[in-house]
């Protein structure tokens, strides 16, 4: 009797598991959650830390990260139509240039495809530093010019003096006036204040530094010759765009050698020679450390001045970016070659003497305790130094000088969100962070150059897997040849 009713017994259970298995199966796909894309088998860098995370999950909802979790959790937890299994690879945050420039009148078509260019180098952030095109370039922060860009901050048209060089800048020569420029860039809402002295007064830079920081605002620029670097950062700079003020910043006798420079004793040239000349690493350190104390980034956009440096050695007419670069903007690097072939053997030793003491701020910069902010200067008038592709050179060389590829990388990810006040927003592959990331085939913290190996980028929750980055290669290198068939065409006519 007991035998019979234990085979019931199991019978019956049998039967009631049979028939509970489909409204498990109902139940369980009930309480998965709807996302849009779920990115499996990940290595997940957290570039803050330096750590990596295997077997995670991404699971993004429209353009965020809603979690980060074991893969193996995933099933009974969300789905998604599109799944994307990257089989062991690196995914870490998207790349961020945080110093590049648009413009060119005329040019902004060119410009235009510098965009997707950026995206498909891994670049999801760019930080527009002005050019002559500065409401564009606002206009396209609104309504982005091409299907496919990166997030886009700008400075809108720089603060300079009356009557300088530059184009599309707003003329200061008053307090006055500098009251008014920074009451427009508000009304604006430029992401940050750029500031150069081209024709500018140094008592209304210090001014403008003063009255943007009272308003909430960040500042970058070009310092006058006749303050310190000191000096600036103290009235509350805060970034220092371009390594070699930190170079003269290290001097042993800065401001006298500024003064003969203003005094018609020394050309330009000469005096950063002389800067060279004179610069001592204990000085460098301590004003590095107070720059550090004053929480001054440095963005040293160093990629393009070694190449202006070494144009005696490499004239990148072979370069392969340049066939991703339009005619128009690559006519407004002419400048700068043409400056640098005339000249002499004497002043070609004086500039590689200049560059290689610049290269050597890296080290202390890092000692001292400054945030670097990896920028590359990118853009027109910049000679060969390529949208989106530079980046990849500048990190390269940030390590070939002193820092660790974790440096590097969160001189990229991690403070330029910082800098604008983005951080809740970028710099992590973390839940409630934007969905813009890359997916790369060899750890970035193994080797920085791994940054080159792209296999994926997502861009605000769209992932662009291999092929449509080859797709998109092509197409932008089909538009540049487009544009030079039109200009060609219009030149014949």
């Amino acid at each position: 009797m007991f035998s019979f009713v234990s085979r019931l017994s199991a019978t019956a259970s049998m039967a009631l598991v049979a028939l509970a298995l489909p409204v498990m199966a109902h139940a369980q796909t009930l309480a998965q959650t709807p996302v849009d894309l779920i990115i499996r088998d990940a290595r997940v860098v957290d570039v803050k830390t330096g750590q990596v995370a295997s077997d995670r999950a991404v699971i993004i909802s429209g353009d965020t990260i809603i979690a980060v979790m074991a893969d193996a959790d995933v099933a009974g937890a969300y789905s998604a139509p599109e799944t994307v299994d990257v089989d062991g690879r690196w995914v870490m945050p998207g790349l961020w240039d945080n110093h590049v420039h648009f413009g060119g009148a005329g040019l902004e078509e060119e410009n235009a495809d510098l965009m997707p260019l950026y995206v498909l180098n891994g670049v999801t952030g760019v930080r527009d530093a002005a050019g002559d095109l500065a409401q564009t370039v606002l206009d396209w922060r609104a309504s982005p010019p091409r299907a496919i860009g990166p997030n886009l901050f700008t400075s809108g048209p720089k603060i300079e003096g009356i009557a300088p060089v530059w184009k599309g800048v707003i003329e200061t020569g008053s307090e006055a006036d500098i009251d008014a420029a920074l009451d427009r860039l508000q009304a604006l809402g430029a992401d940050f204040v750029k500031i150069t002295d081209n024709t500018l007064k140094p008592e209304l830079f210090l001014y403008a530094v003063r009255e943007a920081k009272k308003r909430g605002m960040k500042t970058s620029g070009h310092i006058p010759m006749s303050l310190t670097v000191l000096e600036a950062a103290e009235a509350g700079l805060s970034t220092i765009e371009h390594l070699n003020y930190l170079m003269k910043a290290g001097s042993r006798d800065e401001a006298g050698i500024s003064a003969d420079y203003l005094a018609g004793k020394y050309t330009y040239a000469q005096t950063m020679a002389r800067y060279a000349e004179t610069f001592d690493p204990e000085v460098a350190l301590r004003v590095y450390r107070r720059l550090a104390e004053l929480g001054v980034m440095a963005s040293p956009t160093q990629h393009g001045s070694s190449t202006l440096a070494w144009l005696d050695r490499d004239d990148h007419s072979h370069d392969p970016e340049l066939a991703y670069i339009g005619s128009g903007i690559r006519g407004t690097y002419g400048w700068r070659v043409e400056r640098a072939a005339q000249a002499t053997p004497e002043m070609i030793e004086a500039r590689h003497f200049v560059e290689a003491t610049t290269l050597k701020t890296f080290p202390l910069l890092r000692e001292a305790g400054v945030r670097i902010l990896a920028g590359t200067d990118a853009g027109f008038l910049n000679s060969f130094n390529y949208p989106g592709f530079s980046l990849h050179s500048e990190l390269e060389l940030y390590v070939a000088n002193g820092l660790t590829p974790r440096d590097a990388l969160e001189a990229s990810v991690i403070n330029g969100p910082a800098l604008l006040g983005k951080s809740d927003r970028f710099g992590a592959v973390a839940e409630g962070k934007a969905a813009d990331l890359v997916v790369l085939d060899a750890d970035p913290l193994v080797d920085v150059a791994n940054t080159r190996r792209i296999n994926a980028v997502v861009r605000a929750g769209r992932i662009l897997d291999r092929a449509a980055l080859d797709a998109l290669d092509a197409d932008i290198r089909a538009r540049v040849s487009a544009h030079e068939a039109d200009a060609a065409a219009k030149a014949a006519n």
